[in-house]
């Protein structure tokens, strides 16, 4: 077991935003019953429990399989780093969060090393793609802790340890509408859409010339229309406000708003990934839309192993939410789809599927860990 030390080193990484709350809320629990020290590299949630990131979490920020690449020789260098900080400072726990293909290195390194429990909090989707990674899985990861629980079926089918977190968005509700409208001084008469690009740099960049222009459709087709664009950080904010400069569409872009703008929104646009679950969660409806590449997709498409890629439709294990991909993602097809798609409400459904175990259990599994 890893209990009873009076000092827990904790490692970690976590190089997305919804990582860095997810790893936060876990390292949270720990910190209920152990005095732990952190190192590795995570965003400001985490970075707020001590932990002084080796390189800004931002580097980890890569999608696709052409991007990762390309950047390979700074991504195995800066993964390199890691591992040696890992080993000097003996650490006790490794958590991967999320970002499978750069932690994996991270475990086999320290697993050959023999020198913690490694746990990777946030499955890979080995269930719908490059299912041969099950084998790096159980080889090398002690424990994968699961926010769905398709994924900790599958697990279990394949016997190999794995927990159930569930996902925090059961927690979640829809906000006031009056609340919003007046905290963010918008007209009540407007018909708000929710535009949610995407956080990484290359997602804003391959995603927004697509969304500008069906908000430009949007708007000749009705005039009251209004785009509501949350954003994670001021990066992702100028980006996207690089890309709306030349355009008068009347749009409103905050940080840390996405609960409050979805709240408001009968519909969204929104690129696949865990956004598209919280706006079905927040009954805004969202178009689900991907775009990337074309050798991207060409070598994705042949890995996967499912019919859909939205995270609430594989919950719901049917489409509800439209999904427009590749060739399919267009400015006119998303207008299309807005203005035919009839919406339902599928936010009960969901919480109840997305409850888990919860951080607390999660933890005191982890620390009972042979």
């Amino acid at each position: 077991m890893i209990q009873n030390k009076d000092i827990l080193k904790i490692g970690i990484v976590a190089g997305e935003h919804s990582g860095d709350l997810l790893g936060y809320e876990l390292l949270k629990e720990l910190t209920k019953t152990s005095n732990i020290k952190l190192y590795g590299v995570g965003g400001p949630k985490i970075e707020s429990l001590g932990l002084s990131s080796v390189f800004n979490f931002k580097n980890l920020q890569i999608m696709g399989l052409i991007e990762p690449l390309i950047n390979y020789k700074k991504l195995t260098k800066d993964r390199k780093k890691l591992i040696q900080v890992f080993i000097d400072n003996k650490i006790d726990i490794f958590i991967g969060v999320d970002s499978p293909d750069f932690n994996i290195g991270i475990h086999k390194a320290l697993n050959k090393k023999k020198l913690c429990k490694n746990i990777q909090l946030v499955s890979p989707s080995v269930w719908g793609w490059r299912q041969n990674r099950i084998k790096s899985i159980k080889k090398y990861i002690d424990h994968t802790i699961c926010l769905f629980s398709f994924e900790h079926e599958f697990y279990s089918n394949k016997g190999l340890s794995s927990s159930h977190l569930g996902h925090p968005f059961s927690e979640l509700n829809v906000e006031s509408r009056d609340y919003v409208i007046e905290k963010y001084s918008l007209e009540e008469k407007r018909s708000y859409i929710s535009i949610l690009p995407g956080s990484r740099e290359s997602e804003i960049n391959h995603m927004m010339p697509i969304y500008k222009d069906y908000m430009e459709l949007q708007l000749k087709s009705d005039k009251d229309s209004f785009f509501l664009i949350p954003t994670s950080d001021s990066s992702s904010q100028k980006n996207i406000e690089k890309h709306l400069n030349s355009s008068h569409l009347p749009f409103l872009i905050k940080q840390n708003s996405v609960r409050d703008f979805l709240s408001i929104s009968d519909k969204s646009v929104v690129t696949s990934g865990t956004a598209s679950l919280e706006a079905a969660v927040l009954n805004a409806n969202p178009i689900i839309c991907y775009k990337t590449s074309f050798l991207n997709y060409a070598i994705i498409s042949r890995m996967l192993k499912i019919d859909l890629i939205g995270l609430p439709n594989l919950l719901l294990k049917k489409e509800r939410f439209p999904e427009l991909i590749q060739r399919d993602c267009t400015s006119d097809s998303i207008l299309n789809t807005i203005e035919n798609y009839q919406a339902g409400q599928y936010s009960d459904d969901l919480k109840l599927l997305l409850k888990g175990d919860g951080f607390e259990a999660t933890a005191l599994k982890i620390l009972d860990l042979n």
